[in-house]
Parts: C-alpha cells; sequence; structure tokens
C-alpha cells in the first residue's frame, strides 16, 4: 500500500478538487494495478500526507473571536503542489543578491521526442547530459570574442512536462545579457540589446554536445547494450534541434516574476484540476498549437496519475543548476566585480531573524496571523496535534466563538 487506508471516493462530483485527496482515494488501486518505482511509491505516500493529520500539527484559535482551525505540517516533497511556496519565497530571496542592473534573457533548450524513451529509462544520464550540453554551448558562445568574449552568468532550470503532462524535457536559462572579461577588467555588453546569439547556430552545437555526450556514455558502457542506439545517433543527428530564445526581460524585477514562475512549478497544480467526478478528471491545459487557447483535457485517474509519475526526479537529483558568473564556487567576488564594474549597489539584505509568517508577509504579501473568520483577530497555537494520537487527529475542528 502506498498511502495511508481510506474509504473509497463516493459516487458523484466532488468538491474543491486537489492532488492530495485523489490521492488519497485512488492512489492503493493504481499501485495495485501498475508497476510503480520505491521512489515512486514514496512521492505518493507523502503527497498524500501532506498538510492532513497523519503528518501531525497544532491547533490554532483567534484571540479575538475565538475562531479555531487546524493546521497540519507540510511535507516539504519538491513534487507536490501545496509546498512549493515558502521554498519559492526563500529561493528568491537568495537569488535577488546576485541581480545585475542588466538585460537577462530566456533560452530554452528541448530535446527530441525520439531521445523520450531513453530520458524514462535513464533519466538521471539523460537529465544531466541536457544540462551539461545547453550549459556548455551557452559558454562556448559567450567565450568566443565574435560575440562576447567573456564568461556569463546562467541559472538553468529542467521542465519534463508538456501542457497535458506528457514527457516534454526541456531546459529554460536565465542568461546575462553580457559578460564579465576573462581578466576581470571590464563588463562587455552585448552588441546589441536585443539579441543574445544566434539560435540555429546553438542548436547545431547544442546537438553536436548531447550526442557526442551520449556516444561517449555508450562507449563506456554506461547505456548497456542498446544495439538501437548507434541507428538513435544517427537519425538524431540529421534532425534540426529547437533552441529558443525571448527577447530581455525588462530589469530586475520582471526576472524576479519570472523566476517564481519557473523555478519551483510542478507538472501538475492544485489550480489546473477543474473537476473530480468519480473515476474521471478534467485539467485545464493550454494548447500553443491553437493560438495558446485554454482548453479541457478529461483523463481517468488512472491515466492521470500514470503521467504524473513520469515527472518524478531521480532521489537527490539537482534540478535548478548556476554556472558562470554564478557558479557556486566563485559568485560572490564575480557579483561584486561585476557591481563594481556597472557601478551598481548591492540590493538590500534580509531581515537576520525573522518568523516562517513574517517572511512569508514580507516576501508573499499573505499573512497568515490574520483570523480567516473575522479578519481582524490574531491567530495562536493552543495545542500540539500528535499524528499519532487517532482520536485527536480525526476529532473535529469546532468554532467556539
Amino acid at each position: 500500500m502506498c498511502t495511508p487506508s481510506e474509504s473509497k471516493a463516493p459516487a458523484g462530483p466532488e468538491a474543491a478538487p486537489d492532488l492530495g485527496e485523489i490521492l488519497r482515494r485512488h492512489s492503493a488501486d493504481f499501485c495495485a494495478s501498475h508497476e510503480v518505482s520505491p521512489l515512486q511509491h514514496r512521492v505518493l505516500r507523502v503527497l498524500a500526507s501532506c498538510r492532513t493529520a497523519a503528518l501531525g500539527g497544532h491547533l490554532e484559535q483567534c484571540d479575538r473571536c475565538g475562531h479555531r482551525r487546524a493546521v497540519y505540517h507540510s511535507c516539504r516533497n519538491r513534487h507536490c503542489p501545496k509546498c512549493q511556496l515558502l521554498a519559492q519565497a526563500d529561493w528568491l530571496e537568495a537569488r535577488r543578491a546576485d541581480l545585475l542592473p542588466i538585460p537577462y534573457f530566456h533560452v530554452v533548450f528541448t530535446l527530441p521526442q525520439e531521445l523520450r524513451r531513453l530520458a524514462l529509462a535513464r533519466p538521471r544520464l539523460v537529465y544531466d547530459l541536457l544540462f551539461r550540453a545547453a550549459s556548455e554551448t551557452l559558454q562556448t558562445f559567450a567565450r568566443d570574442p565574435k560575440h562576447l568574449g567573456g564568461e556569463l552568468g546562467l541559472t538553468a532550470i529542467l521542465h519534463t512536462w508538456g501542457q497535458t503532462l506528457s514527457l516534454h524535457p526541456h531546459l529554460h536559462c536565465l542568461v546575462t545579457g553580457g559578460a564579465l572579461a576573462a581578466d576581470g577588467s571590464r563588463w562587455i555588453a552585448t552588441r546589441h540589446p536585443r539579441f543574445l546569439f544566434p539560435v540555429r547556430a546553438l542548436a547545431k552545437v547544442f546537438r553536436g554536445k548531447f550526442l557526442g555526450g551520449l556516444r561517449q556514455r555508450f562507449d563506456r558502457g554506461e547505456l548497456g547494450t542498446d544495439e538501437a542506439l548507434p541507428t538513435l545517433l544517427h537519425t538524431l543527428r540529421q534532425h534540426d534541434w529547437v533552441v529558443y530564445a525571448k527577447p530581455p526581460f525588462a530589469g530586475p524585477e520582471s526576472v524576479l516574476r519570472y523566476l517564481g514562475r519557473y523555478t519551483h512549478r510542478i507538472a501538475l497544480s492544485n489550480r489546473r484540476i477543474l473537476r473530480v467526478e468519480g473515476d474521471r478528471v478534467a485539467l485545464r491545459y493550454r494548447d500553443y498549437a491553437d493560438g495558446n487557447r485554454i482548453k479541457v483535457l478529461e483523463l481517468s485517474v488512472h491515466e492521470l496519475l500514470r503521467r504524473f509519475l513520469l515527472h518524478v526526479l531521480p532521489q537527490g537529483f539537482v534540478r535548478i543548476r548556476h554556472y558562470g558568473l554564478l557558479a557556486n564556487r566563485s559568485r560572490r567576488p564575480r557579483i561584486a566585480r561585476c557591481r563594481e564594474l556597472l557601478a551598481a549597489s548591492a540590493p538590500p539584505a534580509a531581515p537576520a531573524e525573522e518568523s516562517v509568517g513574517e517572511k512569508v508577509l514580507r516576501l508573499t504579501g499573505v499573512d497568515l496571523t490574520v483570523c480567516p473568520a473575522c479578519g481582524e483577530g490574531r491567530m495562536q497555537v493552543i495545542a500540539e496535534l500528535d499524528p499519532h494520537d487517532a482520536a485527536t487527529a480525526r476529532a473535529p475542528i469546532l468554532d467556539s466563538s
């Protein structure tokens, strides 16, 4: 069993559709009828328990109207749609200190669909190669005097899904619109404010680096004895690969808004789940091939879970990586030197000490302490909820007002 025991889903429509509720009702049947890896089992179990009595929590009461609510602990799993807000805010706070007053470009590297089967079988190897090929491609162009002739800064973010939850591995890259000279003597801006590198040339170099790395790993025996791989490599060399570059962002704040949309996004958010009726789920998605129109996709619950599990990353896999000026080993002195050359001051530092509630309020504007009932009182902790105390966990929370 990969989830706590739950009663079967009731017939008819369900209110407030939520991935966790879908898992609590359906994942046990799914695991019994599908091949699920131990890691996928764990993800399903953890997400089903998120913000429920199973993880414990505390009881809060309003100091004005007496309204009570149970606040349960979150699972903090990176695949969970409920646990990304604070993680995203923390990450953005750290990245704010690295922003420079320059244009930033958004470049996307996409793997051809012929590689998706290999990505499912060897996700760590394929996704590591994707990071390496994309970052080396951008750095190769940046170091070439015909383009910039210096070291750029790069943050790369792995996404593995398309709008309908199909496997669609691609890398979103946030790239500085300029580079630091090799000797650190000057900042080299892009020759054109709205142009970074030629995308067709980027795509060719990216293809060569990825396929070259894949061939090396095949020759070393890291891909087993897949006799079809040499033919696949030959086929992929004949195809054009896709690299897409968007116009630069308007300024540092727009960069932060971009990062907020992409860094901690997961394959499926609760906002996209429109309704759940029996064993059918309706999802909202954007059809890019039809003028970006919003459409509705209906799936069986089992098909939804199957597609969702395509995007569970290997244990410990790092899906956000930094290169060049932003590489961790030398980021601080290089960013400081860039600011000096650009005559820019550092952004204000975050408060040294603050509670989780204060951080959420500062970074998101959401005040978790305000009473949701009266809107004036403050919620205060009055008791801890023990996940091992079945009676407490199942007891209803009553409004004492």
